[in-house]
């Protein structure tokens, strides 16, 4: 099949605050230490919208402003991918506890937010890009599904494509349902062709009757948080991009199928 090239990465979650930062802890060169999220403030955004921009949104928004900062993209052609296995259930929360107590003081911007495409409704809002969007939820298979969304997008279609992937845990009683450990964002800018910028390729196929090859074994740490968070599933290959060797990895997609990666680097 057609590869698919990387351009840029971004990263939200506990400890990793951006690509620079978590590079050196995935390649393994530096301790990984969990700390609170940074203040995200997403300033591509008018005043007004900033302020109704809920925790998974601003992650969203900033792993996405991570990976195009240094590539500059045409944002009026830029379609996007975005991926959440769960999307914002302290919106769901709030608004369940609206029904069953006040239903007619529900808040227009709880319903606003509460769809499933609001992060990317409000990352074309900040660009002014009127570029298609998807948005897709697969359970614990939803950043392998992003993948191979914006892979078949890119093969049929030439261009660049962001895939966002981005989950935060439930506040109670929902958690007890849907654990979840921490939350977790990451972006990749990808191309249909190499440019300057590429720095990996990646391979997808579709494999049966395999084994998941996707754990963090050198870092029990970053393995629980691979496990914790459906988006952190993307950990392996963004420790793969960072470490830049050659790796093939697989991703389980649904029952008995799984989704092959096989990244190379691309040397400078």
């Amino acid at each position: 099949m057609k590869p698919i090239f990387v351009k840029g990465v971004g990263l939200v979650a506990p400890g990793l605050q951006d690509w620079d930062q978590a590079r050196p802890v995935l390649c393994g060169q530096a301790s990984y230490c969990a700390a609170p999220l940074p203040m995200l403030t997403p300033k591509l955004l008018p005043a007004n919208e900033r302020r109704r921009a809920t925790l998974p949104i601003r992650i969203a928004l900033e792993a996405a402003r991570q990976a195009t900062i240094d590539s500059e993209p045409d944002f009026d052609r830029l379609r996007g991918v975005f991926v959440s296995a769960d999307g914002d259930m302290g919106i769901v929360d709030r608004m369940c506890d609206t029904v069953a107590t006040d239903p007619g003081q529900m808040s227009p911007t709880l319903f606003h937010n509460s769809v499933h495409n609001a992060a990317a409704g409000y990352w074309s809002i900040g660009n002014g890009s009127l570029a298609s969007t998807t948005s897709l939820s697969a359970g614990e298979g939803s950043f392998a599904t992003g993948l191979l969304e914006a892979w078949t997008q890119l093969a049929s279609r030439d261009g660049e494509l962001l895939l966002v992937a981005f989950d935060v845990p439930a506040p109670p009683p929902l958690a007890s349902h849907r654990p979840m450990i921490s939350a977790f964002g990451c972006a990749l800018l990808l191309g249909a062709e190499p440019t300057a910028t590429a720095f990996a390729e990646l391979g997808i196929s579709l494999v049966s009757d395999r084994k998941e090859t996707t754990s963090m074994r050198r870092c029990p740490e970053l393995e629980r948080l691979r496990r914790g968070n459906p988006a952190a599933r993307a950990l392996p290959l963004l420790a793969a991009l960072a470490i830049g060797h050659d790796e093939s990895l697989r991703f389980p997609l649904a029952a008995r199928q799984f989704l092959q990666v096989d990244m190379k680097s691309i040397a400078a």
